[in-house]
């Protein structure tokens, strides 16, 4: 039975809560319809959160009754034009709290960035590195290989 509501609570988050919206959203940028533009980034800012927090919850309380049919009713809550559930969980939670840590959470970025930057350089020389050893192990082993009968014949 849970493998059931597992796919049904797919389906309805891939959906409702992904492609109708990502169709919607490009109706408001053709439109340029500033109102369903601001309605949708609201929506897609609230939906990564819950995406995050779903990812944690699916791996520790999806054994709660109910799980995934509560998971169906919320996105469909965030998405309803009736309650405005995404707007009312972005104006009221989110909006707050960004712009309270925002500047915290930009200096991160820009830390995360620079570290992401110097991991990459590290890696890619070190893959360099790897690879010059092997192309030159290789070399001598075929060398060797090759060469030995011939030394040895001399």
């Amino acid at each position: 039975m849970k493998m059931v509501s597992w796919i049904i609570s797919r389906a309805v988050v891939l959906v409702f809560g992904m492609l109708y919206p990502a169709y919607y959203s490009y109706k408001a940028v053709k439109t340029k319809n500033v109102k369903e533009y601001v309605r949708w980034m609201m929506y897609w800012i609230v939906f990564a959160l819950y995406t995050v927090i779903e990812t944690v919850a699916d791996q520790t309380v999806a054994w709660f009754p109910l799980y995934y049919e509560l998971k169906i009713a919320f996105v469909i809550w965030l998405l309803s034009p009736y309650t405005k559930g995404a707007s009312l969980i972005y104006r009221k939670f989110l909006h707050p709290l960004l712009s309270s840590k925002e500047r915290e959470i930009d200096d991160y970025i820009v830390q995360a960035k620079e570290r992401g930057y110097e991991t990459m350089v590290n890696f890619g020389r070190q893959g360099l590195n790897l690879a010059a050893t092997a192309a030159v192990t290789a070399a001598v082993k075929d060398f060797w290989l090759t060469s030995a009968p011939l030394l040895q014949s001399i």
